[in-house]
């Protein structure tokens, strides 16, 4: 059996047809939900690209692998899904988007084609000043870039997806099994389109559901949360025509993802192999897409950490919805059970296929340390809780289930101290959060030494999205 991962960027759990969204045009994630299995509280290891690509490459958490930021990105030197399958003989490839260090590490792959990597192999360096924070002036970008058009990212897309077929046409039907990472840049900002796939989004009534914010901005009150308001400020940088303009753009590239999607899946089917492979989608975390009036992602809100996943293929029930927390380090376990049933893993994370009946006392988890940040935060579920645990700070308690928007804060509430406390062991099974917090601000400033101090940060380049391949 083959096994197709696609990973797209910045795809909020809730801008799916599939999840519910009332105008958003998603057909072919719809379809492949309804011939699969739709995880509905799935998280992103870590809510920003670097991390969390390393945890999905790894099946390991962002504290394990130290991979805190935007300037640690994943080395390879870690073993990840796509060395075990290239050692149980497959063809491991991957298309597109990768966000590691840089083509000449050893990352599992027997080829890897059009790949993006973290700027000069160091990334992001400017989010290493974190306590205090400077200036993020690349926040006005956003705002600017929005609205009806071509990107290098919407170009980078159709070559990602044009090579993926061409692939998949040469090498899909061989005897050799495959396992294949497509991962797509849509919805990351820029937040422009073009004029075909904004359209379905461009006169709709302001008020219309979906087009209107799904949550109206909320005063922010939180010490760690107001220092990252404050930091990307994009929602100062835009006036509300320009934000709404911005809000369908973003629209408009999930749809644009979606017609990606098609067009691989379609060449999967083409090949004839679509009844041997298991199709994983995902993406590495959401963005807030004008909720809240915040933009982006690396805050703790759902429409941040959470993502879609879904997985179909042989022996995948049709039609499910499961509401067991998952995670994408549960896809490094789920390639390997395929690639190579005997592969023994000791990471945390459990097969997506394990996970097809459900797990009520599953944890979920997400962690924080990069560009924003003052202090780490760290979120668990725990059934329908989500605690937000800020080293140093109050925390956040939300109930999910009566308060799915996340609306009412009980992190101090004295009814909820029970509750607290059992959320607060629950993270402490995963990680110990004062030290991995230590631990996170220790490497980044050896790591700002390393680069000449805080002064010379600004000598390597400043971006708020990774430049595209030539």
């Amino acid at each position: 059996m083959n096994v197709l991962v696609i990973c797209s960027d910045e795809h909020s759990f809730r801008c799916l047809g599939a999840a519910g969204h009332s105008v958003i045009q998603t057909p072919n994630l719809d379809a492949l939900a309804a011939r699969g299995t739709r995880f509905d509280r799935a998280w992103a290891a870590s809510p920003i690209c670097v991390p969390t690509r390393a945890s999905l490459a790894t099946g390991r958490w962002v504290h394990q692998l130290a991979a805190w930021d935007s300037a640690q990105p994943y080395t390879g030197t870690v073993r990840g899904w796509a060395h075990v399958a290239r050692d149980a003989g497959a063809h491991s490839v991957s298309i597109g988007k990768l966000h590691f260090r840089s083509s000449a590490d050893d990352f599992g792959f027997t080829e890897s084609l059009l790949p993006l990597h973290v700027s000069g192999g160091l990334g992001w360096v400017q989010g290493l000043m974190r306590n205090p924070l400077p200036p993020y002036p690349e926040a006005a970008e956003l705002g600017a870039e929005a609205g009806v058009g071509s990107s290098s990212y919407t170009e980078y897309d159709q070559r990602i997806t044009d090579r993926t077929v061409e692939w998949l046409s040469e090498h899909a039907a061989e005897d050799r099994p495959f396992a294949a990472f497509v991962s797509l840049v849509a919805p990351h900002y820029p937040l422009t389109v073009e004029e075909e796939y904004f359209a379905p989004y461009g006169d709709l009534a302001n008020d219309t559901p979906g087009i209107a914010l799904d949550i109206l901005p909320q005063a922010i009150t939180h010490p760690a949360v107001e220092a990252m308001v404050d930091f990307f400020s994009y929602h100062k940088t835009m006036d509300a025509v320009t934000a709404d303009l911005a809000r369908r753009a973003y629209f408009g590239l999930c749809t644009w993802l979606d017609h990606n999607v098609g067009r691989i899946l379609g060449a999967l089917d083409e090949a004839g192999t679509t009844d041997d492979t298991l199709v994983i989608y995902t993406s590495d975390h959401g963005d807030l897409h004008g909720n809240r009036g915040l933009w982006g992602k690396s805050f703790m809100y759902e429409d941040s950490v959470r993502v879609p996943m879904i997985i179909a293929g042989p022996d995948v029930p049709v039609g499910r919805v499961v509401d067991t927390p998952v995670n994408q380090i549960d896809i490094h376990p789920t390639v390997c059970a395929v690639m190579d049933p005997g592969h023994y893993d000791d990471g945390p994370g459990t097969s997506l296929l394990e996970l097809l009946d459900g797990d009520t006392g599953r944890i979920g988890f997400s962690e924080y340390h990069d560009g924003g940040s003052i202090t780490a935060s760290f979120a668990v579920q725990v059934r329908m809780w989500k605690y937000i645990h800020h080293v140093g700070y109050d925390p956040e308690l939300y109930d999910l289930e009566a308060d799915p928007d996340e609306l009412i804060d009980l992190g101090t509430s004295a009814d909820h101290s029970a509750v607290r406390r059992e959320c607060l062991d629950a993270l402490h099974s995963i990680v110990d959060p004062d030290a991995a917090n230590a631990a996170a601000f220790a490497s980044q400033a050896a790591l700002i030494d390393a680069l000449g101090g805080p002064s010379r940060l600004d000598d390597h380049r400043r971006f708020n999205h990774t430049p595209t391949p030539e």
